[in-house]
């Protein structure tokens, strides 16, 4: 028995435009992420979409809703359906309706740029397309390379952020396992969620970048290297030239 409603993303347009149930009530509810349900909150995501009643599609009760607005650490709890007995995942290449499979390339071309440590594979499930076409992307022989612009394939509708950020813990871990990262590769292979949560890194002015290594045995080094030179006399010091005209001007 599946535990999200049917029609997860319209159920959750219903839910933000209805309730008011936090974004992680109605993430948890529908199967969805956080920032995903913020999004649709946002107007950026699952734009156009009509939303779908649970209540009167029979899949919630309205006491179950008053329950969850009251208390914010609630679950909404899904209705028992006889009729989703025995229903198992669906397996097979991901469905992409006909409407969004122009912003594929797009969608592939953010993923490429953004998180190039993804497998094809990878790519492939969480937008259906094929190897080829993400090859071809990769290395820009894609017949409408010029034309592309990279796109959020969660801001598009065709994967959900959970299963982005499980495709990039997959990666991460895998990485790790192969070798040691660098600092930066390291931030590209968080999720989306731990990204948010991370504090700024303190940066320094580019006036004074790459002073922060300098110790003063590299100025005494710098003077060691110096022709030492003696100045206790000081018409050496001031380098004075031998003049006939100033013995001139004495006499006079």
């Amino acid at each position: 028995m599946t535990n999200k409603p049917l029609m997860a993303k319209a159920t959750a347009v219903w839910l933000v435009d209805n309730t008011t149930l936090s974004f992680k009530q109605i993430a948890d509810f529908c199967g969805m992420h956080e920032l995903e349900v913020q999004g649709i909150a946002d107007g950026d995501v699952a734009a156009g979409v009509k939303g779908f009643d649970p209540i009167a599609s029979n899949q919630l009760d309205q006491s179950e809703i008053d329950k969850a607005e009251k208390d914010p650490l609630h679950k909404l709890k899904l209705k028992f359906n006889k009729a989703a007995l025995g229903e198992d995942k669906r397996r097979g290449p991901r469905y992409t309706p006909l409407s969004k499979r122009q912003d594929r390339p797009n969608a592939i071309l953010w993923l490429v740029k953004f998180h190039p440590e993804l497998a094809d594979a990878q790519i492939a499930r969480l937008v259906g397309t094929t190897k080829p076409t993400i090859q071809s992307i990769r290395e820009r022989t894609h017949w409408n390379i010029q034309n592309m612009t990279p796109i959020d394939p969660v801001a598009l509708g065709l994967c959900r952020q959970s299963e982005l950020d499980m495709e990039v813990q997959k990666a991460a871990k895998k990485a790790a396992a192969d070798g040691v990262m660098s600092d930066d590769e390291r931030r590209k292979l968080v999720s989306t969620e731990q990204s948010l949560g991370m504090p700024d890194e303190p940066r320094l002015p580019s006036a004074i970048a790459g002073l922060e290594n300098f110790t003063s045995s590299d100025l005494r080094e710098d003077n060691e290297g110096e022709e030492k030179q003696d100045y206790s006399d000081a018409d050496s010091f001031f380098n004075l030239p031998d003049s006939d005209e100033d013995d001139e001007d004495d006499d006079k």
